[in-house]
């Protein structure tokens, strides 16, 4: 039976108000309803790295999920990263810190680190999904038109892969591009399977 009738048996519950994250989930044709979390505070211990970073945070927010899960229900959660030189680069809170992260990556490579978190009563399964970025190098022109036409604010890292700095200045990419965006659905669609026939 393909994957996708086994999952009309379960409520998938997206825990993420991302409509990046929503929107891909929802292009794999599977069935499911979004809930948002609470806000906390992300605290990791310094001496983890990038995919320890994300799929800490994964986990951290499906054990903050305050509602309690049914045997029919499947939790998914998320968190992104953008990860160089062994730092996190979060998402900028103004223009400065958005023209800092984007020169920042610039002629150069870093890393995208999407952890997962699959969890119902009976199991809780998590994997991380990795992909390389090679940005071209930018202008401050390039840098300034992406800030005021678009929307770093809320992307880790201050960019969208999606948008039209990915389309000028990724060079190379090594992985999923939709882990880029948040959510690499062909990973997540065969771990949902092995997920399922462990229950």
């Amino acid at each position: 039976m393909i994957l996708l009738e086994k999952l009309k048996s379960y409520n998938i519950i997206l825990a993420s108000a991302s409509p990046r994250r929503q929107k891909l989930l929802k292009l794999l044709n599977i069935d499911f309803e979004t809930r948002a979390l609470e806000n906390h505070e992300e605290i990791y211990q310094d001496e983890m790295t990038g995919a320890e970073i994300s799929m800490f945070l994964a986990r951290q927010k499906s054990e903050n999920f305050s509602c309690e899960l049914a045997e029919n229900q499947i939790l998914i959660t998320a968190d992104t990263i953008v990860y160089k030189d062994e730092e996190v680069l979060h998402k900028p809170k103004n223009e400065s810190q958005a023209v800092d992260l984007l020169k920042q990556l610039s002629g150069k490579s870093h890393f995208v680190y999407t952890g997962i978190c699959l969890r119902n009563p009976k199991l809780k399964y998590n994997f991380v999904s990795e992909t390389k970025v090679t940005f071209d190098t930018l202008s401050e022109e390039e840098i300034y038109y992406y800030i005021q036409t678009c929307n770093p604010y809320d992307k880790a890292g201050g960019y969208g892969i999606q948008e039209w700095i990915g389309l000028i200045a990724v060079k190379e990419l090594k992985g999923s591009y939709f882990n880029v965006m948040g959510l690499p659905v062909q990973r997540l669609f065969r771990e949902l399977e092995i997920f399922i026939n462990k229950l």
